[in-house]
């Protein structure tokens, strides 16, 4: 079992988990050109919450609709409540990145200040929505092509697989270079939604419908009240355009030097561009009498109507399409990082707290796209089916984190600290009353898989977090261990014949133990039975000064009978300690590998399984040079 547990945890880093140096004076560290700035962080960690103003709208007035006209007219106050709860969240993370320089996000803040089962609530629920954030970005940019290009809707699971491929690949090779490839459609996108606003400002009227025209109309009729419950409603389903704002304070140490100012500019910036587009496009819904209608979306007819259907309002389906398919960049640029954290507070494997050369948790982004790709399959890229379990995640996530920094604030009580709190909390009970009503009112439509999916993700933790700590228990970390002391050694070498590997195997073997014994498994089978007398007979004319013992075994396998000797001989020799050396060729070509077959493999394997001897593998390597 290879767990990297080799000394104790120090500032809540697992075992065996090392960061590199930070080197030079004056200089940045080696590492910090695969570090984002500001504008790069943007481009990186903002495609999610960027994209959302696609469908942000769009949520609010379905919902409204049901209302008719007089609903209709409601659309830009819950648009303002909205941007105000994102006033309130950026402040909010700007204070998170400031406190929490080693990113995390809510989790982090609830760890400290609520207690490690809310800090596992709220990585959960993180999770959960960065993985979906995957699928439905995915699959809703597929939709869009397929949308424009009917005759490739039978493919569209394939094309979805084919753009995560395509993601993850770029991100492997480390978030600075998916942040410069992303870079220019996030500007395109941006500044075609800011053109569109701008210009809609100054018309009168639609200068196009044709995009609407001989759709069925989604607005409702006779109404002429609208209840708190459909506001409340309203306010939920547009929150969902407040996805991705998290991702920036979870991914603090993506960031150059200094991380946490680059972070909070980010966030700031991220916040800005937010609120302005979802407040434009809400005045211009107003300004142009907009009504949803059905296959067409509110962002095109917006489009349409400041534009009209030219080649600007092309411009902007694209963007949008291109943009929704690459935000789920976001999640690929914050969940592995908050799945270093947890890896080294010890509820994920520790393989995810490892980062590559360009400071990539790969392991991460290769279990964020393996899950991912499971999810595309399991929905046959349908967005309708993934959009439900969606935003409730990130709503749980950040109710947690608006009572932690509460409690932030009245344990460490700065001056103004009874505003930021009375701030956080508001947050708090904003979003925590639309993470009730999201969940009650798609209950049935999916949304109960993330009500079962959290818990268990939590037990997943907890229990992958108490492994750990009877393997800590076991290997005494912490502890001084008493000094090392020499014990008699056995070495067993497998043999099958006489070779140059048989030769350098047992001088291997003499170097390392004081006593070496070969063993050969034998068959009754009669020509088996020859083999094994010819070895016997080579054995003695060589004279080798080790004992060759024969291990008979009624079956033709290899690993068992070799496991079985080991043990009896540990048991035999309860003060010496056991060694396995198994020698194997190593060809010179990867394809001559597959000739192999692999006995040794499959000896280590049964000894590793039965027994608790040291294995060591000796590779004789065949070059091509070989003589």
């Amino acid at each position: 079992m290879s767990i990297d547990m080799g000394k104790p945890s120090t500032a809540g880093r697992a075992p065996g988990v090392e960061e590199p140096p930070d080197t030079g004076v004056g200089t940045p560290a080696a590492g910090d050109r695969h570090r984002l700035t500001a504008l790069q962080g943007l481009a990186a960690l903002s495609l999610d919450a960027m994209a959302s103003v696609a469908y942000g709208p769009e949520s609010i007035v379905l919902v409204l609709a049901a209302a008719g006209a007089y609903g209709m007219g409601f659309t830009l106050p819950v648009t303002l409540a909205i941007a105000a709860l994102l006033a309130v969240l950026v402040a909010s993370y700007r204070q998170v990145i400031a406190a929490f320089p080693d990113g995390g996000g809510s989790y982090a803040v609830a760890k400290r200040h609520l207690g490690r089962r809310t800090s596992l609530v709220a990585a959960a629920s993180l999770i959960l929505d960065y993985v979906l954030n995957v699928a439905v970005s995915v699959t809703a940019g597929v939709a869009a092509l397929t949308s424009a290009f009917p005759e490739l809707y039978g493919e569209r699971v394939w094309i979805c697989l084919g753009i995560l491929v395509l993601v993850t690949a770029v991100n492997l090779r480390g978030v600075v270079e998916s942040a410069k490839a992303f870079l220019v459609p996030t500007a395109v996108f941006v500044g075609s939604i800011l053109a569109m606003v701008v210009v809609g400002l100054f018309r009168d009227g639609p200068v196009s419908t044709a995009s609407a025209a001989g759709h069925a109309s989604a607005l409702g009729e006779g109404a002429t009240t609208v209840g708190a419950l459909l506001l409340l409603k309203a306010f939920a389903a547009g929150c969902s355009a407040l996805t991705g704002v998290e991702a920036v304070a979870n991914a603090v140490p993506s960031f150059r030097a200094p991380a946490a100012r680059r972070a909070q500019r980010t966030e700031v910036a991220l916040g800005a561009l937010l609120g302005v587009m979802l407040i434009g496009l809400s005045v211009l819904i107003g300004r142009f009498h907009l009504q949803p209608v059905e296959g067409v979306t509110v962002l095109a007819q917006l489009a349409d109507a400041s534009f009209g259907h030219n080649l600007a309002f092309y411009v902007v389906q694209f963007a949008t399409m291109v943009l929704l398919a690459l935000a789920a960049n976001t999640s690929f640029g914050g969940l592995p990082v908050l799945m270093s954290l947890l890896a080294r507070d010890n509820h994920l494997p520790h393989v995810f707290a490892l980062k590559a050369d360009r400071q990539v948790h790969r392991h991460g982004v290769l279990a964020l796209a393996a899950v991912s790709a499971a999810l595309l399959v399991f929905s046959g890229g349908d967005t309708n089916t993934l959009v439900p379990l969606f935003a409730i995640g990130v709503f749980v996530g950040f109710t947690i984190c608006q009572v932690g920094m509460v409690r932030h604030w009245y344990g460490e009580r700065p001056r103004g600290w009874r505003a930021r709190a009375a701030l956080n909390g508001f947050g708090a009970l904003l979003t925590g009353v639309s993470a009730v009503v999201v969940t009650a009112t798609k209950f049935t439509e999916g949304a109960w898989l993330i009500v079962v999916a959290l818990p268990l993700l939590v037990l997943g933790f907890e229990k992958i977090h108490r492994a750990y700590t009877e393997i800590g228990e076991r290997l005494e970390l912490g502890r001084v261990p008493q000094p090392p002391q020499r014990s008699r050694s056995v070495v067993v070498v497998p043999v099958s014949g006489l070779s140059r590997l048989t030769c350098q195997a047992l001088t291997a073997a003499r170097s390392l133990g004081d006593e070496v014994l070969a063993v050969t498994v034998t068959h009754p089978a009669p020509e088996d039975r020859r083999t094994a007398e010819a070895l016997k007979r080579d054995w003695e004319l060589w004279k080798p000064g080790v004992e060759l013992i024969e291990v008979s075994s009624e079956t033709r396998s290899l690993g068992r009978p070799l496991s079985t000797y080991v043990r009896k001989l540990a048991q035999t020799h309860p003060d010496a300690q056991v060694t396995v050396l198994i020698p194997e060729t190593e060809p010179a070509h990867l394809w001559q590998r597959l000739l192999q077959n692999q006995r040794g493999s499959v000896v280590a394997h049964a000894v590793r399984r039965d027994t608790d001897a040291v294995i060591c593998r000796l590779r004789f390597r065949i070059t091509t040079d070989a003589r």
